[in-house]
């Protein structure tokens, strides 16, 4: 009788144990108005886009369609930004928090349906916000100080840059074009070479590097300052010391119209008078004349030829010889003999450049000389073509240009 006595306890206590179990599992509805817990969908994946003092979020809509609305809560929930589920876009939902500080943050973001029920949290930490300290700390893209320029043929300037640094975008070139007006060109991180193909020689070239902070970033920052790029210091040869030398062979000009014009400081191309008009030569081109610059140079870089309005009598083909001393360097060969090219050089002539035209011989235009020039006080002008294939020819200014 004791046995069962005993079972029947242990049956009664277990159902009174049962029952307070019971009772506990949804007793909480007693607090929520008996009514359950409704979560919407949390945010997933969130891909922060940090700016320039701002920050862009973005994220994936999920499969919740209940929802109606995004709150990002920022600086310890003390302020928040709302984004409607109906600004996706392409299924994603994007949002820029503007007139942050440049510091670390941390954002909460939760999604609310129509009833004001929301998601679990979704934490993003130290999610950095970039402003005037980060771009402070920026630099201007390298150069290569090996190679850093060339100067061409054709007159264009090769710009040669080092490797930039990762988050680099892109660096702007500004220069003056023969024009004299200002251009841009851009160089992009994944290139170290650039060629200006309209440059004026002699004037300066600077640039701007630009960088993102972050790959995913909104906003592009530029180095506060532009760089000069190290081209060599080139300056115009002083004209005032010109003067015409007459070698044997050489070409004169006419009466009024002499070499004088040629260093007269004139601008475009110009008329007779203002013109070097050479007299008719005994035989056909190759023709010579020679000036004295006046001092020694000891790298006479570049030579810029204007015509005249006469387009069939500018000057299309010439070369520019160079020697420091005219001692014993007369030459005896006519100009178009074939052999004459060969004395020139026994006498101490050095060729600087060959310079041709394709145009009408009328604007401006530049010639580079030889990369390593001997010391130059005079420059002997070997014409070889003009428009009419004849034995006289019309200049209007040569400007000589020497590098340091």
């Amino acid at each position: 009788m004791k046995k069962i006595k005993y079972l029947l306890l242990g049956l009664t206590a277990l159902l009174i144990l049962y029952s307070c179990k019971k009772d506990e599992q949804t007793d909480y509805k007693r607090f929520l108005n008996n009514q359950e817990i409704v979560y919407t969908g949390a945010v997933k994946n969130v891909i922060v886009q940090p700016g320039n003092l701002e920050m862009g979020l973005k994220w994936k809509v999920g499969s919740d369609a209940t929802i109606v609305k995004y709150v990002v809560y920022y600086n310890n929930k003390a302020d928040s930004q709302v984004v409607a589920a109906t600004e996706a876009k392409n299924d994603t939902i994007r949002t820029v928090i503007k007139g942050l500080s440049e510091y670390n943050y941390s954002f909460t973001i939760y999604s609310f349906d129509a009833k004001g029920n929301k998601s679990l949290a979704t934490e993003i930490n130290n999610a950095p916000v970039y402003g005037p300290v980060y771009q402070a700390g920026l630099n201007n893209r390298p150069v290569n100080n090996t190679d850093p320029f060339s100067l061409n043929d054709d007159g264009s300037l090769t710009l040669n840059f080092g490797t930039p640094d990762t988050i680099n975008t892109k660096t702007v070139i500004s220069y003056f074009n023969n024009s004299g007006s200002v251009s841009k060109a851009v160089i992009l991180a994944s290139q170290n070479t650039i060629t200006l193909k309209d440059y004026k020689f002699g004037t300066d070239v600077s640039y701007l590097s630009y960088y993102l902070p972050t790959r995913t970033a909104l906003d592009t920052f530029a180095v506060t300052s532009l760089a000069t790029f190290p081209l060599p210091q080139t300056v115009k040869c002083d004209k005032s010391l010109f003067k015409e030398i007459a070698l044997p062979g050489d070409n004169t000009g006419l009466p009024n119209q002499g070499m004088e014009h040629l260093w007269d400081g004139s601008e475009g191309p110009q008329s007779p008078p203002n013109v070097y008009f050479s007299m008719t030569s005994p035989h056909d081109n190759p023709n010579t004349f020679t000036i004295d610059l006046g001092k020694v140079y000891k790298k006479l870089s570049r030579v810029d030829e204007t015509g005249s309005v006469i387009p069939p009598l500018n000057v299309t083909e010439f070369e520019v010889w160079g020697t420091a001393d005219i001692t014993n360097a007369a030459t005896t060969l006519a100009a178009n003999d074939p052999g004459w090219e060969n004395e020139a050089k026994a006498k101490g002539w050095v060729l600087l450049g060959n310079c041709m035209r394709t145009d009408d011989g009328m604007s401006e235009k530049s010639f580079n000389f030889i990369a390593s020039p001997p010391p130059v006080r005079y420059v002997r002008i070997r014409v070889k073509k003009e428009g009419l294939a004849s034995n006289s020819w019309v200049m209007g200014e040569l400007t000589f240009w020497n590098s340091n």
